[in-house]
């Protein structure tokens, strides 16, 4: 009560920020006259002296006030356009790293330019992130005419493009692209062999627009590049016939957390089915022998039972697309993993492509907390701001809108059947459609928007249909979605970042109505004019008919797909409606509404084609979504703590690449590798204070010819040498191992043994990279099962995980001297560097609410420097190993430091005591 007293008597906390920005809107302003006065060469020569002043010491915030009155002015000048007061105010929350909700239709695209100026003036680049290619594109050119005037250059990311089309754009000034292609570039980029090859230029600022959407919707699952494994098409269908077999009976599924499982029925019966068809090793099932089939098994299943087509994909020119779950759009290009797009493809009979193998991943959480300054703009951030703060340290500030916000936001009607409610929608739409008011409804699926197509055309409603099946066309679709009773159904959002103009988009009708008219022509000018004229009149007529009326179908599972929905309507101060229609058919109730709430209530007590609304309801549907929303932030808090475990070591293979990448010469890693293998194939030989017929003489001899190439007579320095001790092995061996290799490498001139070192560093620590991938993949899926021994998975994973780094670093030493020693170099030209092939991306649609695949980051803060390839030190577990040696066996290895601070190995020291 008190909290609510205080905040109507000061305002709240976001009030008292927003209006501290006024004294800076202000400075701002008073720039205004001097800078319209300018002539146009005057105003671009703004962006020199700014940069003159940061070489003099200057920092960007004294740079501001007259930074912004300059973009202002050129945008002005260049567009039509003048920035509000409030995306002035925007603008500042973007320059100081924080979020920025703005209602849409404020302008956000043109708020961006402000901060992009500025944060580009040092000429260390800044990344806009856009949800889709037409907007990367679209904003690129368009703002990239206030930046081309001042003087600035743009650049803009999209698939399909050559590397050095990329290495251009991430070049400029200002560069405009989506999540997915940054994501993927710098992946891609930590597997070139080469520097120059390399498109990305270390990380600066990033703006990422609909932030809510790609920081919060898209972060489930991590980006992924795989390659291909051997095909097992055959193993596919066989399982897949043997699921499509089973009955509901067979199996248990649970929608809310989208698991199935077989029954002890369902089993028996598919081990039998299995045996008939010659897939099964032995009798049962859960064998180890069988553990491929039943992780088959289990893929089929899901794909034929949790997933549907036409809503969590579709079937287009004979392949699976997924859908995504948020938007409603195709994500071409993309795949489930672990087999589970194989079992699709095999469940509707398609071409099935091999499966995949991880090559390298990243989750947009970790992608984005590199980049030293980070902001964001949507129109839906304040519901997720603890989330926002958590995982990225941004602040949410709710800019206010430039004119009250006029639009009536209507209680939900709830109906008993899925057919009363879209008979009532379809009504609805008739009668608002026929008064001239535009609609624009919201769907949940492509299923859901195509039934309720069927129930328009019954009403002899004309509309269009906006989805995953008419992507290509789907600017023109919303852009036009405010005419005159224009009636408009998308799926969940599609069409974000396409304002609806009511009274119609100038710019597309052109494109629609007259394609062959060049811009600039006084053919084109009349046109426009005409066109111009035509919407002015159309838009009075839609104002007076209510505005835009959005009408939600169900309610999703986030109350901030809703509010985006809402959004859409009552841009700028215009009239809008907006109103949710519910069953207890929809899927948000059937899963998580209470039973005695609505299933009492409404069945027995509501008749057929019945409609209720009670605020008793919505509130009710809010606890709803809360709950979901909390859900789903888990499983996005669980990945990036999975994937947290492996952001050092990611970080220490990739600033190993970069250093081998760009020394001169890396002969000193390989001989520091090289000496570490003696040292060890000693240490194991020959255990400390042992005498000399303890020692393993044979296994030494035969380590060292298979990992050093040289045949090293230990026997006969033992038998000719009294008191010969280890030290001295060491040297001797170490000694024929040098001078093997530097007798091969005398073979070549210097620049071609400097070339193959490189190659055989840099082709090896992709090898292991790569296995150990998989080994954590294989890690993740199991180790859950930890918690059946009252043990943490996570804490658990933690310590599996830096054991097997430790495990690969030792190979990679292995594998680089035992390449070195072996192979024949008979060449004198350097070789050639490998290309990097054509991967498949993979951004898996987040639908199942799991981690599909694995993710691949680390602890942060525990290595933070460059090291050596030869001390590649593996990250060091975070529990305390105590002061007594006793308990170290075990959760020390062997070949680590001994933890008592001698400098020697565990196995050399306090690992001996206890072996």
């Amino acid at each position: 009560m008190f909290g609510g007293l205080a905040k109507s008597l000061f305002g709240s906390s976001n009030d008292r920020y927003v209006k501290s920005l006024g004294s800076i809107v202000d400075k701002i302003n008073g720039f205004e006259p001097t800078l319209t006065a300018m002539s146009d060469a005057e105003l671009a020569a703004q962006t020199p002296k700014f940069r003159e002043q940061l070489a003099n010491g200057a920092k960007l915030d004294s740079l501001l006030p007259e930074a912004f009155a300059t973009v202002r002015e050129a945008a002005r000048r260049v567009l039509g356009m003048r920035h509000f007061d409030v995306q002035m105010v925007g603008g500042i929350v973007l320059h100081r790293g924080e979020i920025a909700e703005m209602r849409t239709g404020e302008g956000k695209t043109l708020v961006a330019t402000l901060a992009c100026y500025l944060n580009a003036l040092p000429g260390e680049g800044v990344h806009v992130v856009t949800v889709n290619d037409y907007l990367a594109r679209r904003d690129a050119a368009q703002m990239g005419q206030v930046y081309g005037f001042l003087g600035l250059t743009t650049g803009v990311i999209v698939p399909n493009i050559a590397d050095h089309q990329r290495r251009e754009a991430y070049a400029a000034d200002i560069t405009y692209g989506t999540n997915n292609e940054f994501g993927f570039d710098y992946l891609r980029d930590n597997m070139k062999f080469d520097r120059a090859s390399m498109t990305q230029r270390p990380f600066n600022f990033a703006i990422v627009d609909e932030v809510d959407s790609i920081l919060i919707d898209e972060a489930r699952t991590p980006l992924i590049i795989s390659g291909p494994t051997d095909d097992k098409s055959d193993l596919y269908r066989s399982v897949d016939e043997i699921v499509k077999r089973l009955s509901p009976d067979d199996y248990e599924k649970d929608e809310k957390q989208k698991s199935i499982v077989l029954t002890e029925d369902g089993t028996e019966k598919v081990e039998r089915m299995l045996e008939d068809a010659g897939l099964l090793v032995g009798a049962n099932l859960y064998d180890f022998e069988n553990t491929q089939v039943v992780h088959h098994v289990n893929q089929a299943l899901r794909a034929n039972v949790m997933f549907k087509r036409d809503t969590d994909y579709i079937v287009k020119d004979g392949k699976v697309v997924i859908i995504d779950e948020f938007t409603g759009r195709m994500m071409d290009g993309r795949r489930w993993s672990d087999g589970l797009h194989q079992a699709a493809e095999a469940k509707e009979g398609v071409t099935i492509e091999p499966e995949n193998q991880t090559l390298a991943s990243i989750t947009f959480q970790n992608y984005f907390r590199m980049y030293p300054k980070l902001s964001g703009m949507t129109g839906t951030a304040a519901t997720e701001a603890p989330e926002f703060f958590d995982i990225y340290k941004m602040n949410v500030v709710s800019i206010p809108t430039n004119v009250p916000v006029r639009r009536v936001d209507e209680e939900d009607e709830f109906y008993k059947t899925l057919d009363d409610k879209f008979r009532a929608i379809a009504k609805k739409i008739r009668e608002h459609a026929s008064q001239g008011q535009p609609v624009l409804v919201g769907t949940v699926s492509i299923e859901k928007s195509e039934l309720l197509s069927e129930f328009l055309t019954q009403e002899g409603v004309d509309h269009k249909v906006l989805n995953a099946r008419y992507h290509e066309s789907e600017a023109h679709i919303v852009a036009q979605a405010g005419r005159l009773g224009a009636v408009t159904i998308a799926t969940n959002m599609a069409g974000r970042g396409t304002d609806i103009q009511l009274g119609g988009n100038l710019e597309f009708r052109m494109l629609d109505e007259h394609p062959d008219l060049v811009e600039g022509t006084s053919e084109y000018d009349a046109a426009a004019a005409r066109i111009r004229a035509e919407i002015v009149e159309e838009k009075q007529k839609v104002l007076d008919a209510g505005g835009l009326f959005v009408l939600g179908t169900e309610r999703h599972e986030s109350r901030r797909i809703d509010n985006q929905l809402r959004g859409r309507s009552g841009r700028q101060g215009d009239p809008g409606l907006s109103r949710f229609y519910l069953c207890l058919d929809d899927d948000l109730l059937r899963i998580f509404g209470p039973d005695t709430l609505f299933a009492k209530m409404m069945r027995n007590n509501i008749e057929d084609g019945e409609a209720i609304g009670s605020k008793w309801l919505s509130r009710a549907i809010e606890t709803a979504q809360k709950k979901v929303e909390a859900r789903n932030y888990d499983v996005r808090k669980q990945v990036v703590e999975y994937d947290d475990v492996m952001n050092d070591q990611r970080k220490v293979i990739y600033e190993q690449r970069a250093d081998i990448m760009d020394a001169d010469a890396v002969g000193d890693v390989v001989v520091d590798m090289r000496h570490a293998v003696v040292n060890t194939i000693v240490g194991d030989a020959v255990p400390p204070d042992s005498y000399p017929e303890q020692w393993n003489v044979e296994g030494l001899r035969e380590q060292a010819q298979e990992l050093l190439g040289v045949d090293a007579p230990v026997a006969e320095w033992i038998a000719n040498e009294d008191g010969l001790d280890a030290e001295t092995l060491e040297e001797r061996i170490r000694a024929e191992a040098d001078a093997l290799v530097e007798a091969k490498s005398a073979e070549l001139d210097p620049e071609s043994w400097t070339q193959i070192e490189k190659s055989i560093l840099l082709q090896t620590l992709d090898h292991h990279w790569k296995e150990h991938l998989a080994m954590l993949d294989a890690l993740r899926a199991v180790i859950h099962l930890r918690a059946y021994a009252q043990k943490t998975p996570i804490n658990e994973y933690k310590q599996e995980a830096f054991a097997l780094f430790e495990r690969m670093l030792g190979s990679i030493r292995e594998d680089v001297t035992r390449t070195m020693a072996h192979a024949n170099f008979n060449f004198q030209v350097p070789p050639e560097l490998p290309e990097l092939p054509d991967f498949l991306t993979m951004h898996i649609d987040p639908l199942t609410g799991e981690d599909d695949s694995w993710g691949g980051e680390g602890t942060p803060g525990l290595i933070t420097t460059r090291v050596p390839m030869l001390q590649m030190a593996a990250p060091q577990p975070d529990e305390d190993l105590g002061d007594d040696p006793a308990s170290w066996e075990g959760r020390v290895s062997r070949n680590a430091p001994c933890p008592c601070g001698s400098g020697r190995k565990y196995k050399h020291c306090h690992g001996a005591l206890v072996a």
